[in-house]
């Protein structure tokens, strides 16, 4: 099999200075989930999208999210031949492997809706036929914090759907020499050349499910959870799908380090992007200038690490 380095190391060619980014893009994708990017304009987000699609030789598509955007953009829509005299669905651009949705709160909340729905489902309903989308299937979605006007938040019930989210940040003096430097020699996505298939991407998901996590490491992730529930800085805690979304990932990133197990380690490395989005602050926590993924940093002090073998 595979293992998930080589799918870093591909995306590292293009993808300069962002080795957390792309190691947690890849655990998304081992564990069968969806990315939520939310960062400034011209810091990579595409770029890691397509990126991504590329070295699984999978199908990409872009969504350019606008608010005249309609759900049968998306997801496709049933049209009448009537040469054939019979009706036949037109697959929508969610029908492929990464799917970029550019701006995603910039659409209508029943255009997220309809999206958000296959996310969830894996399959997309339309006149009462159910179509399952290609697998392995993952969403990447973008938004900018600060332009804001004209746009449409995403529910915290909807932010739930995305397994992680994730900021690109700045790249470092050297990377950024580097991206100058690439881009004057050409676009370095268009040599990217694929390392994984389909097939190969389904069984690392397989091996992840099949990494051992000790008893020990449950009790560590419900006592974070619970750590949550009980700041007075949180109106809502991390639910115990949340819980269960950070054991995916711990399990996923102890694939991709090569363990056979997970340890608090995994735990902590992955509790911020997979949590920060899943609690939702006062107002008084708002106020004072706290994030989410502040309060889950707080939380992770706050419980004792547990001891393993490792630790």
């Amino acid at each position: 099999m595979t293992t998930p380095r080589k799918l870093i190391e591909n995306i590292r060619q293009v993808i300069r200075g962002k080795d957390t980014e792309i190691t947690l893009t890849a655990v998304c994708l081992v564990a069968g989930g969806h990315l939520l990017i939310e960062d400034l304009p011209g810091l990579g987000k595409t770029m890691l999208a397509r990126s991504l699609a590329s070295s699984i030789a999978g199908e990409f598509r872009r969504v350019q999210f606008t608010p005249d955007l309609l759900p049968s953009d998306v997801t496709g829509v049933t049209v009448y031949h009537q040469s054939k005299e019979q009706f036949a669905f037109h697959p929508g651009p969610v029908f492929a492997n990464v799917v970029l949705a550019d701006e995603i709160n910039r659409a209508s909340p029943k255009t997220q809706a309809a999206l958000l729905e296959v996310m969830e489902e894996g399959s997309v309903t339309v006149d009462g036929v159910s179509h399952a989308v290609p697998q392995p299937f993952m969403v990447v979605a973008t938004q900018n914090p600060i332009e804001l006007e004209g746009t449409y938040r995403l529910p915290e019930a909807q932010l739930d759907r995305f397994l992680m989210r994730i900021s690109m940040g700045y790249p470092g003096h050297a990377a950024e020499v580097d991206v100058l430097r690439d881009h004057g020699g050409g676009p370095a996505l268009s040599h990217l050349q694929p390392v994984l298939d389909d097939e190969a991407v389904q069984q690392m998901a397989a091996a992840a499910d099949r990494i051992y996590t000790a008893d020990v490491v449950y009790d560590y992730i419900v006592a974070i959870c619970e750590a949550t529930r009980m700041m007075t800085e949180l109106r809502f805690g991390v639910s115990p799908r949340g819980g269960l979304a950070l054991a995916r990932a711990a399990r996923a990133l102890a694939l991709i380090k090569g363990r056979e197990y997970v340890t608090p380690d995994e735990i902590r490395q992955v509790a911020v992007p997979v949590l920060a989005h899943r609690v939702v602050l006062s107002a008084e926590a708002e106020l004072h200038g706290q994030t989410g993924a502040s309060v889950v940093e707080a939380a992770l002090a706050s419980v004792p690490v547990p001891k393993t073998s490792e630790t």
